[in-house]
This record gives structure tokens, sequence and C-alpha cells, in this order.
């Protein structure tokens, strides 16, 4: 089983935790301003990458809080967490 350092409450196994996707996505300003094609890349397409990633976690059996993490996907290596 993994285990994924919570900033907050230090490691625990990676059933208390959700992913949230890729870190550092950003949301346009005004939503009703874009194209569809615009809004669609923005909900939907995320670059996937194999190796080291930068992701979103939230520790929802635990302190409840999201957090950033970077991961290797293809070792599964948590390289670092931060708030």
């Amino acid at each position: 089983m993994l285990l994924i350092p919570c900033p907050w409450c230090g490691p625990r196994p990676e059933n208390e935790f959700r992913h949230g996707g890729e870190a550092h996505v950003v949301r346009p300003v005004d939503p009703r301003c874009v194209s569809d094609a615009e809004w669609a890349d923005f909900l939907y397409n995320r670059t996937n990458p194999k190796g080291i990633h930068a992701e979103r976690w939230r520790h929802i059996h635990g302190c409840g809080r999201f957090f950033n993490c970077i991961r290797d996907t293809v070792t599964d290596r948590i390289v670092t967490t931060s708030k």
C-alpha cells in the first residue's frame, strides 16, 4: 500500500485520500467569455505524463484538507507534498 505524507497529519495509507487531479490547472477568469472548445479543454484535457507529475490530493479520512503532491507516475514514488 502507498503511504502518502499529508503535510498536516504525516504519512497515512492511500485509502484515506482522494486524488484531485492535476495541480496548477488555471480556471478561465470569465467562463462566459471562452469558446466551447476552450471550456471543454479546461474541463477534460490534462497532460497525464509518464514520470514526475504535480497533483492535488485530499485527505478525506483525516484533516479533510487539499494539498499538492509531486509523484512519479511510473513508480508511484512520492517525491514531496506541500500545503
